[in-house]
């Protein structure tokens, strides 16, 4: 069915009873089950996580690295084994409603395979899944002589617990909701500017990013969006408040879609920060979700949905960013070829096209500054040992990719797997040890190597001390 879609429209596609049970669970971040990551591991279910205030970890009765061997329902329902299982059928077996019973027969962490089993009793409850929400963390940064306090906000999806919401849960999650919550906890800390990383981020819900660019604006459109019928709407900032008005960046990649792309579009046209790092996906389509059941509501069975794609969206400049994406005031370099990875690279997706422009008020002169902001970074990456190395290994991915034979002969691939360790030394070598950066996290102070681990970021701190310093945003 899928595959029939896909050749019609690359996002519409149907969502089986479990894809779209794990669908909610990705954009709620939350779940009903006993709170552990399982994984395969030579047909046994292994637990790789227990979540952090989960009911297996209250219980203290489940640890990781133990093997699910059976798994049972009640008090007294029959033991199931599901060695040998798939482990999408596993996970179905042990969640369950909130209150009720799940029996499992494990094999401890420590105990051989040959040795007896023990079974354990776990009342399943809602379990968050924090590690998947928005975070942040402070970076003391020395930019030109000066220290600077800078914020990151790290954003890995546009996720809302709609049932929580549709319930009035006043503490059901949502992206917005948690970025205002840390946006004020950076306030507090008296930040000098901060980052918003949407790199990676695939999208989710449209409303969220509006009302998560309403953060950063008073007031105003942030996105149209034109259905079937050519009718257009505006999706417009919900309210006049202003959460943060400092000096802001977004770094994106070409992993950023979506949603991703409306936000960082607007903060670009709106001016309200400097948008760094890779040209964006370029998705620029809306998808609803159908319900299979209301057509067979007879049938008690789950039918799954269908994800369809209802419109298009454009920037408040009228532009789509369908194919084109969001392209950055500064670009970093990369090793993603835009024809192998991107909506351009989907032969059934809808073409560019553009729509009128929306009315609205830049918030700054943003524009004027940015051929000096693009100087000085081009001047510092021509020094930076880590910008050099990705410029390198760049220039060597391509030359592979192009290379139409490899050879098979062992002492050829041992010399080139030696070349390539003689190479990492020598770049370890190279990197100055003293580039700790600190990091402030949750009230928690830590050294990392931003540098090394984080190059991109490291720059984008840069170049956001270069706006404060111009005294722009």
């Amino acid at each position: 069915m899928n595959a029939y879609t896909d050749a019609i429209d690359p996002h519409t596609s149907y969502f089986s009873p479990i894809t779209s049970e794990n669908f909610n669970i990705d954009m709620s971040l939350s779940l009903e089950g006993i709170g552990a990551q399982l994984t395969s591991e030579d047909d046994y279910t292994k637990v790789s996580r227990i979540i952090p205030g989960g009911p297996a970890d209250k219980s203290g009765l489940l640890k990781k690295d133990d093997r699910i061997i059976a798994v049972a329902q009640g008090e007294d329902g029959e033991m199931v084994d599901v060695v040998g299982w798939r482990l999408d059928d596993v996970v179905q077996l042990i969640r369950g409603e909130k209150g009720t019973l799940v029996r499992l027969t494990i094999i401890p962490a420590e105990a051989e395979l040959n040795m007896s089993s023990k079974e354990i009793q776990i009342v399943r409850d809602k379990v968050k899944l924090e590690d998947q929400a928005a975070k942040s963390e402070i970076i003391l940064l020395n930019h030109e002589g000066i220290e600077y306090k800078i914020g990151v906000i790290d954003v890995p999806a546009f996720y809302i617990d709609f049932e929580g919401q549709k319930r009035g849960d006043p503490d059901y999650k949502s992206t917005t909701r948690d970025v205002k919550m840390l946006l004020e906890e950076l306030k507090k800390e008296n930040v000098d500017g901060v980052i918003v990383d949407l790199r990676e981020n695939g999208g989710g819900s449209l409303q969220e990013a509006i009302e998560l660019t309403g953060l950063f604006i008073e007031e105003g459109p942030v996105v149209q969006v034109r259905n079937a019928n050519g009718t257009i709407e505006i999706g417009n900032d919900p309210d006049k408040e202003i959460v943060y008005d400092g000096p802001l960046a977004v770094m994106i990649n070409r992993y950023s879609a979506s949603a991703s792309e409306i936000f960082s579009g607007a903060i670009q046209d709106y001016g309200r920060g400097v948008v760094v790092g890779e040209t964006t996906y370029g998705k620029g389509t809306v998808q609803n979700l159908i319900d299979l059941g209301m057509f067979n509501r007879n049938n008690g069975e789950k039918q799954g949905r269908v994800k369809m794609t209802v419109a298009k969206y454009y920037r408040i400049t009228g532009s789509s960013t369908q194919h084109m994406g969001v392209i950055p005031d500064i670009i970093f370099p990369s090793a993603v070829d835009a024809h192998e990875f991107g909506e351009s690279s989907k032969p059934s997706a809808l073409p560019w096209d553009q729509i009128k422009s929306s009315s609205y008020q830049k918030f700054s002169d943003l524009a004027r500054f940015l051929p000096d902001i693009r100087r000085k970074h081009e001047n510092r990456i021509k020094n930076n040992l880590e910008f050099q190395y990705i410029l390198e290994d760049i220039a060597e991915y391509n030359e592979r990719k192009d290379k139409k034979e490899f050879s098979l002969n062992e002492e050829v691939r041992k010399q080139e797997r030696e070349l390539a360790e003689t190479k990492k030394k020598k770049r370890e070598e190279e990197r100055n040890s003293n580039t700790e950066i600190t990091i402030i996290e949750k009230g928690e102070v830590s050294k990392k190597d931003l540098r090394v681990d984080d190059p991109e970021l490291e720059e984008t701190g840069h170049i956001l001390a270069d706006l404060i310093a111009m005294n722009v945003g």
